[in-house]
């Protein structure tokens, strides 16, 4: 089975394109497998490249764990660089169908892999995101209580459900026991990402990041936008600011409170056969 393998800002992934993703007959017990840091390839998330009717491509996004998840944005600045890569499409602009919806990308400079991507519209209520409680109320400024501690919090959707916490002191937060307790809290039924950030100034963010059904990465596209919602939301910063994670930065603009645009550095890490 050959394979490559991409990262953004060190959220890494395992491409299955053509005959081989087609070929695919259980994604989900293959994703465990192959993501295995130890008996497999190694990596956060499994991405199969299909056809699809509305797009350039269809992008199916397995999880470490063999969840599926709805959308991914470091994933979709790496398509296009592997679709150019392998002369799938010839255009810098490519289209990717999600279960989140069509995701519009753009190379800007493909030799430094940097991509920017229209990640669409956030989703602000309780019934989109989805979180429990009045349908039409949005979510911010939301108590949620686990283990006996409190935390204030916006839940917001880009297409995959996040909750976005905002902290005096990141390096004093334990996003591994915080995480893994949020991101199952009945307030969420389809789970969540959980999203801890420090403020430095009005256009520069700290986050750390708890992903559904992969534990901590290194960063989070997704997460990233739902920040930069939130902290305008909250009033915490102005609508174009750089989310500094723990792989690197995103430059994250959200001009008219409309679609929120993401920007960043991505590349293929290597290619590689392996046998099952």
């Amino acid at each position: 089975m050959e394979f490559t393998k991409y990262t953004g800002l060190g959220n890494d992934f395992i491409f299955l394109d053509g005959a081989t993703a087609l070929a695919v007959q259980n994604p989900f017990s293959l994703a465990k497998r192959l993501c295995d840091r130890r008996l497999g390839i190694g990596a956060d998330g499994l991405v199969l490249l299909l056809p699809s009717q509305k797009a350039d491509i269809r992008m199916r996004i397995i999880n470490s764990d063999g969840t599926e998840a709805e959308m991914c944005g470091n994933a979709s600045r790496c398509v296009p660089l592997h679709l150019l890569s392998k002369g799938l499409v010839k255009e810098k602009e490519v289209s990717l169908e999600t279960l989140a919806g069509i995701i519009q990308t753009e190379v800007l400079d493909f030799d430094k892999g940097f991509v920017r991507v229209n990640m669409g519209v956030p989703r602000l209520t309780r019934g989109e995101i989805p979180v429990t409680g009045n349908a039409r109320e949005r979510a911010v400024g939301m108590t949620v209580e686990t283990n006996g501690h409190q935390w204030i919090g916006t839940a917001v959707s880009m297409g995959n459900p996040h909750f976005v916490i905002f902290v005096e002191d990141l390096s004093q937060v334990d996003v591994s026991r915080w995480g893994a307790q949020l991101e199952i809290h009945p307030l969420f039924p389809r789970k969540t990402n959980v999203e801890f950030v420090q403020i430095l100034n009005e256009e520069n963010v700290r986050m750390r990041v708890w992903e559904r059904g992969a534990g901590i990465t290194q960063a989070c596209g997704t997460g990233a936008c739902a920040t930069a919602a939130a902290c305008v939301l909250n009033h915490k910063t102005k609508n174009a600011l750089t989310v500094h994670l723990d792989g690197g930065e995103l430059r994250i603009e959200w001009p008219d409170q409309k679609e929120i645009w993401m920007t960043g550095h991505a590349c293929r890490v290597f290619t590689g056969d392996i046998t099952l």
